[in-house]
């Protein structure tokens, strides 16, 4: 009688986990330390910005309104409602280059591309990042900046964007003034003492010493 040959028992090769694999690569490719600590300044200052604005129906009061009788009072209604509503004010210029540029569609989206590319390409970058490499070519950090400022000037100065924001800041600047020169600036205005700028324009000036603190460090890479 044939011997029965021994039976075989299943047998299963574990595969190797990619779980962290696939973790540690999402986690590479969420955003950078500086990308969240820009959002979050940016989302902090906007929001400090519009706590101290003024009320809307008290800029545009009808009955505060008169003639200046010279350009010196004019210069100083403009000066004292810039100190009171400056917040307002800038807010307005905004809301101006906003239907400006949503009106120009190719302009948005130029500066939205060239916004980007500074972003992505240049302030964001960290030492451990990979050098640019495009069609094959490996850019170095001096030759993205160039580069980056090349664009900037072809873009503002040989397309619709540079007069588009020009147009915009001008409409804007001018409503600002108007409005300035004939509201009558009343006690209100007088009795405050005119503060640093804060909110809105410590992003801008950098007066704010608690924004300043918050604000991302970005090494300048050249």
């Amino acid at each position: 009688m044939a011997s029965s040959s021994p039976a075989i028992l299943p047998t299963t090769n574990p595969q190797p986990t990619t779980t962290a694999t696939a973790s540690d690569s999402i986690q590479s490719s969420g955003p950078t330390p500086a990308f969240r600590a820009f959002i979050n300044h940016i989302s902090d200052t906007v929001r400090n910005g519009l706590a101290s604005r003024r009320p809307w129906s008290e800029l545009l009061d009808r009955s505060a309104f008169s003639k200046p009788e010279s350009i010196s009072e004019a210069t100083q209604r403009i000066r004292k409602n810039y100190t009171y509503f400056r917040v307002n004010y800038l807010a307005v210029i905004t809301a101006v280059l906003a239907v400006s540029l949503l009106t120009n569609p190719l302009s948005l989206i130029l500066l939205a591309a060239l916004l980007a590319a500074w972003l992505f390409l240049y302030l964001f970058r960290t030492a451990s990042d990979p050098p640019l490499t495009l069609f094959g070519r490996q850019f170095s950090d001096r030759e993205t900046l160039v580069g980056l400022i090349v664009s900037t000037i072809v873009v503002i100065f040989l397309t619709s964007v540079g007069s588009v924001l020009v147009s915009a800041l001008m409409v804007g600047v001018a409503i600002v003034c108007a409005h300035g020169a004939f509201k009558v600036p009343e006690d209100l205005f007088l009795d405050e003492q005119e503060s640093p700028a804060t909110g809105f324009l410590s992003f801008l000036t950098g007066t704010g010493a608690s924004d300043a603190a918050a604000a991302p460090t970005v090494a300048a890479r050249v």
